[in-house]
């Protein structure tokens, strides 16, 4: 028998984590109290019982009985059962976002701002995310990636290190985006934008791709770089960072930018480790502006 305990913020993706497992031969039941797990278990260990697999989404909506969570997990440990925590985490500020667009008040909030019932959260869940085996950071992450996220740690079993990645390629005319955490400037590359028939086109096409890597230049800077992600990502981690934005910048994010960050994107995919995307946010910024 396999126990996922699916937990996290409130709006970090637990209904969405826990409709993929589902989807995957999981039995999901969500809000589980707290008190009725042990009793779950009981009924799953009865010979004969099909149920393999599952899942239970457990979260603040157990109010007080939440902190007793932690002696029936020490409980599950000493009988061997097997279970996993899955803890579903976002950025304040997204959070908040979020809450925003639904135009649903925190279950803490307590008619306060929102801001003040993450924060009680936060406190009254830390001891789930300390336990957590695998903690996925949703705040640049759209409803399809984190289900492939999932799919990738859970379903796939790949070797997971908590960390998802996101390389964003920009226009500095647009301003470097708030929420990088690494930014690099690619400036110093061939600048197809001279070239009346290149301009039109994008870093996601072939002629572009071909006139920013020419003379080898990309390529020493994308082996450079490689070299200096697989330096720092695993030192990201040990200091308990869960999201990583690497920020790729060219004048107007439209060829250079591009296709530096489809490149890396194709590196770092393959260390098959973490979690990656590519996404491009100016890239069709210049033809809206004419």
């Amino acid at each position: 028998m396999e126990i996922m305990i699916v937990t996290g913020m409130s709006g970090a993706g637990k209904s969405t984590a826990l409709k993929m497992l589902e989807d995957v031969g999981y039995f999901c039941i969500d809000n589980l109290p707290v008190d009725l797990m042990p009793k779950l278990q009981e009924l799953l260990m009865i010979p004969g019982t099909k149920v393999n697999k599952v899942a239970l989404g457990v979260d603040i909506r157990s109010g007080e009985k939440l902190e007793s969570l932690e002696e029936i997990l020490d409980h599950y440990k000493e009988e061997n059962v097997s279970y996993k925590i899955l803890f579903l985490d976002a950025e304040d500020e997204i959070l908040i976002k979020r809450y925003k667009e639904t135009r649903r008040s925190h279950p803490l909030a307590s008619g306060e701002r929102i801001d003040k019932g993450i924060f009680r959260e936060r406190g009254r869940i830390r001891f789930l995310k300390e336990r957590a085996d695998y903690i996925v950071d949703t705040s640049h992450m759209l409803t399809k990636e984190l289900q492939q996220e999932l799919k990738r740690v859970i379903v796939l079993d790949k070797d997971y290190k908590n960390l998802y990645m996101t390389i964003l390629s920009f226009g500095f005319k647009y301003g470097i985006p708030n929420d990088a955490d690494l930014v690099f400037d690619v400036r110093f590359l061939p600048n197809p934008y001279y070239d009346l028939e290149l301009r039109p086109k994008t870093g996601n096409e072939k002629e572009i791709q071909d006139y920013v890597m020419q003379g080898g230049l990309a390529e020493e800077f994308l082996d450079r770089l490689t070299d200096l992600m697989k330096f720092l990502i695993p030192n990201y981690i040990n200091e308990g960072k869960h999201n990583l934005v690497i920020g790729i910048g060219c004048t107007g994010g439209k060829h250079r930018s591009v296709t530096i960050v489809n490149a890396l994107y194709e590196r770092l995919k393959q260390l098959d480790e973490y979690g990656v995307k590519a996404e491009h946010r100016d890239i069709r910024k210049d033809s809206a502006v004419k």
